[in-house]
């Protein structure tokens, strides 16, 4: 199979999908020419709003590979990864993304993320959801902890 291939397979889950009474989107994840992982929207399905297709790809995949990186590995999905997507797709180390429709589309269709895109620009207390940090005498126990446990699984 070649990239068109995995993307149309993508595609063809996402329209699936929508027709199951799910969401638009579809994600398949392929290492050395192999489907390893798919996923489609499952946020209303479950009840989850981490439940995208790319993040569902990206569990399968590392189900199916019983590893928690997916170095060399290509995403092919239905549409351009939201910030969250993208995000998971860089932590589990995917070298590549080949993507359908555009966020523009989304957008069009209702699944618009651009005001999270302007959110990250924010300053934390001018944020729609404020941040506050609480300074905490403690506050580092768990990265000091980590650098000095021997028996860390590094990622």
């Amino acid at each position: 199979m070649n990239e068109e291939n995995f993307l149309n397979e993508a595609v063809t889950m996402a329209a699936q999908n929508v027709k199951n009474g799910g969401g638009p989107f579809g994600a398949v994840i392929v290492k050395d020419g192999k489907i390893i992982g798919r996923g489609i929207n499952r946020v209303t399905e479950t009840n989850d709003p981490t439940a995208h297709a790319e993040v569902t790809a990206i569990r399968d995949a590392c189900k199916n590979l019983d590893e928690f990186r997916l170095d060399g590995a290509v995403i092919y999905t239905s549409c351009e990864p939201c910030p969250m997507c993208l995000g998971a797709i860089y932590w589990a180390r995917i070298e590549k993304i080949v993507f359908a429709a555009d966020k523009n589309d989304a957008a069009k269709a209702g699944f618009d993320d651009s005001f999270i895109y302007d959110e990250f620009a924010l300053p934390h207390e001018k944020r729609a959801i404020p941040l506050k940090r609480l300074p905490l005498k403690n506050a580092n126990l768990p990265f000091e902890t980590w650098i000095i446990h021997e028996g860390k699984t590094k990622y």
